[in-house]
């Protein structure tokens, strides 16, 4: 929270816990500095170290820095914002403007007058998708842009390629990726590839005969299963 903010945020808090109707209605500026928010007695609260950052804050709140108040007239507003532009300000401007006025803008006002925001709280982004929208039996599935994100990646990194997912020597479907598997949960039979009896070559279920030696193995590739 910057030093303006919380000038007017304990600006809001001083009108709300004593006079909760000027919250609306404009403020001569000599009742912001002497009587409303006064430096003695609010310098810890505003965690100003001197006078002359007090008025540097409240000079820059009348220039309409933030856009928090509404500063009348025009001119002494614009008096402002040129001293504010000054390589020095001149801290004495306030003495040489009579009768300005100074009024709450309402969006800044309703947010001062919510809970401070925690500084230590975890930034949570918005999120860029609608949630998910369930399924209603008799009427078509929801659009591909309404589901689940996560659903969706999950789907995608499924069918990229390299990423399929290990399949049964024998009947095809998908075995579990996440643990050892000895013995398709589907159709039961042993993932261990056969052996031709003959040479002891690898080969595939549902060949009849060895590609090394010619043996006749698809008796022996059931016997294996």
């Amino acid at each position: 929270m910057t030093d303006l903010e919380r000038f007017f945020r304990r600006l809001v808090a001083n009108l709300a816990a004593s006079d909760p109707a000027r919250l609306h209605h404009p403020l001569p500026l000599e009742d912001v500095q002497d009587s409303i928010i006064p430096y003695r007695s609010n310098r810890r609260a505003l965690n100003l170290e001197t006078s002359e950052d007090y008025e540097m804050v409240l000079l820059r709140l009348c220039a309409g820095e933030g856009d928090l108040v509404r500063t009348e007239p025009e001119e002494a507003r614009a008096m402002f914002a040129e001293e504010l532009l000054s390589p020095n300000p001149d801290l004495d401007v306030f003495r040489r403007v009579e009768h300005v006025l100074v009024s709450l803008r309402p969006e800044p006002l309703a947010r001062a007058l919510g809970p401070e925001p925690d500084p230590d709280a975890p930034f949570a982004p918005p999120s860029r998708f609608a949630p998910p929208v369930p399924a209603i039996p008799g009427l078509d599935p929801p659009p591909l842009d309404a589901l689940d994100p996560l659903e969706l990646e999950a789907d995608t990194i499924a069918d990229e390629p390299g990423e399929t997912a290990p399949q049964c020597l024998y009947c095809g479907d998908r075995l579990p990726s996440d643990r050892p598997v000895r013995f398709c949960p589907h159709c039961g039979q042993r993932q261990a590839p056969p052996e031709c009896p003959q040479c002891h070559s690898e080969i595939e279920p549902g060949w009849r005969h060895c590609v090394s030696c010619g043996a006749l193995v698809s008796g022996e590739a059931s016997d294996r299963s």
